[in-house]
């Protein structure tokens, strides 16, 4: 019988990827122009921007200024009434249902609101993630197979948490938790991650735990990472590219080292 490690398990992992890594550099998404309206209000007008293998871009604006619309229209969770989205190459108002969804797989999300179930344990929060490629049945978490297990361990493995496992979710701390549902994230197989509001709700330590984390997976394994945050120093010190987007226009575009206080304060005003 096969002993469930993290060693094991990020063998299995490596052999039996179905996403190749990207090549740095590569544009994995492609958003251009899109807008969106809720009523008469406008949150989001013309808005283009690009984010490549291998890089953190973080979005940066006040309450309302398009920031969570941006990455909402790239999920699904909302439509954009005019622009385009190309996921992973693929034209997604071009592109069969089908098409669509397998694209969007490839583009996890990562949410302020955690979402685990706090009384299953870790490891079956992050087999969750691979839900997608499951048949209805073995969805069930007493039927996950040992395949899918040993995969969400590798995913535990590179985010730090292998040895709380089989803990309850409900029994970790707030940074611990979000770094889990990275993981989860992770169990997905995507190309990219999109970060929305990640490290809200964390105390300063665990909210720079997370983001080196989402650092260490764009530099040293290629993923891109587009992370909506509302702290300007984390952008700062953990982005390759800052987006400033205010009342639903994008004010800069810009790698990290070339923003100034000023432009950032100008977000806020």
């Amino acid at each position: 019988m096969t002993v469930l490690t993290a060693q094991n398990a990020i063998m299995a992992f490596d052999q039996d990827s179905e996403s190749p890594a990207p090549e740095r550099g590569e544009v994995l998404l492609d958003v251009r122009a899109i807008s969106k309206s809720f009523g008469d209000r406008v949150v989001l007008q013309d808005m283009s921007m690009r984010v490549h293998a291998g890089e953190v871009v973080a979005f940066l604006g006040a309450n309302g200024s398009g920031k969570s619309t941006t990455l909402r229209a790239v999920n699904g969770l909302i439509e954009a009434d005019s622009g385009d989205v190309t996921i992973a190459g693929v034209k997604l108002n071009e592109a069969s249902a089908q098409r669509r969804a397998e694209a969007r797989r490839s583009a996890a999300t990562v949410f302020q609101k955690i979402h685990l179930v706090q009384r299953r344990s870790v490891l079956q929060n992050v087999c969750a993630g691979g839900f997608s490629r499951l048949p209805a049945w073995r969805s069930v978490p007493a039927l996950f197979g040992q395949e899918l297990k040993e995969e969400a361990m590798a995913c535990l493995e590179r985010v730090g948490l292998a040895d709380r496992a089989h803990d309850r979710a409900g029994s970790l701390s707030g940074g611990q938790q979000q770094r889990v549902a990275i993981a989860r994230a992770l169990c997905q197989r995507p190309r990219m991650i999109l970060a929305d509001e990640p490290v809200s709700a964390l105390d300063p330590k665990a909210a720079d735990d997370v983001m080196q984390l989402l650092h260490d997976l764009a530099s040293k394994e290629g993923l891109g990472v587009a992370a909506v945050l509302h702290q300007p120093h984390l952008a700062r010190a953990y982005a390759d590219r800052v987006i400033g987007l205010r009342d639903g226009h994008l004010v800069f575009d810009a790698p990290t080292a070339e923003i100034d206080d000023a432009q950032l304060a100008s977000l806020y005003v």
